[in-house]
């Protein structure tokens, strides 16, 4: 994807460094896109743990001109079912304290952050993704 293609779906470019083309080409059959005709509306990056039976979903995004039609818990939904088959018992996810929209997001669909809440009263796993860098951890048993 381009800048300007992820800026579609995120309103800015901030995530491009975190659409890695490895996701695809080592992990495309946990990859789902909706269309639109020709056009990507929706997708989800997602691979199952090497040390649990967990389902991690690692990006999903849908265009801003698309959102808050359902796209993304059908993604999700797929996703989980994926996960159910190869005997996964819980979906986990991971956001940053910043991100209101996927906080907002994720907990609509049922997952839960663990963690102790911040000085926002956003509950995080401090540290998460290295030092100084806490993240919203969300969990969902299957």
């Amino acid at each position: 994807m381009t800048s300007t293609e992820i800026a579609a779906f995120w309103g800015s470019d901030r995530t491009l460094s975190i659409h890695h083309p490895m996701l695809l080409h080592e992990f495309g059959n946990t990859a789902f896109v909706i269309r639109d005709k020709d056009k990507v509306i929706a997708y989800l990056f997602g691979f199952f743990s090497q040390t649990g039976k967990t389902g991690y979903v690692h990006l999903i995004g849908v265009r801003q001109d698309y959102q808050g039609q359902g796209l993304g818990k059908q993604l999700y939904d797929h996703f989980t079912q994926l996960a159910k088959q190869q005997g996964c018992s819980k979906l986990k996810a991971i956001t940053t304290p910043g991100n209101h929209h996927s906080i907002f997001f994720h907990r609509k669909i049922g997952m839960n952050p663990v963690g102790e809440k911040n000085e926002q009263g956003i509950e995080v796993v401090k540290n998460y993704s290295g030092p100084g860098q806490d993240r919203v951890v969300f969990e969902k048993q299957l």
